[in-house]
């Protein structure tokens, strides 16, 4: 599970594994898939989150590696995947990428919103993103934290 806030380099990390055979499954790249490229409403949300679930369990009851290329803003997010990955036997490791927020501002200016892995990002959005963030603890589970 990858962890950390808008602009921390989650999907750099993630598209690493990808490259070495992992699945990677997204929010934005469905959301890109399905023509959109603004803010989701809040169903279509809980629709896309339905269908990502649904071929997790499926690619890790088949044997895969998976990825999930999420931001797991939140404990209860992490705990809910853990929850749902618990009768498979697989407990997740939660990937941080602890970046500063001078880091992910100064990331903001490059995302144009021309691809499915470049949404536009604030200033503003990205400094409350941030401020709104729940870091992962060792309590909650495997944890790699990368700086």
């Amino acid at each position: 599970m990858m962890c950390g806030p808008a602009g921390a380099g989650k999907t750099t990390y993630a598209k690493r594994l990808e490259g070495a055979g992992w699945t990677r499954l997204s929010f934005e790249v469905e959301f890109w898939e399905r023509g959109i490229t603004t803010m989701p409403s809040a169903d279509l949300v809980a629709e896309v989150a339905a269908d990502l679930k649904a071929r997790l369990l499926r690619h890790v009851a088949a044997g895969n590696d998976v990825v999930l290329d999420f931001g797991f803003w939140f404990r209860r997010q992490r705990d809910e995947y853990r929850t749902l990955l618990a009768p498979q036997g697989i407990e997740p490791q939660t990937v941080y990428i602890a970046t500063s927020l001078e880091t992910i501002l100064s990331r903001v200016g490059d995302r144009h919103g021309r691809r499915a892995d470049d949404w536009p990002l604030t200033v503003r959005t990205a400094t409350e993103y941030f401020g709104r963030f729940e870091p992962p603890t060792t309590e909650e589970g495997p944890l790699e934290v990368v700086s």
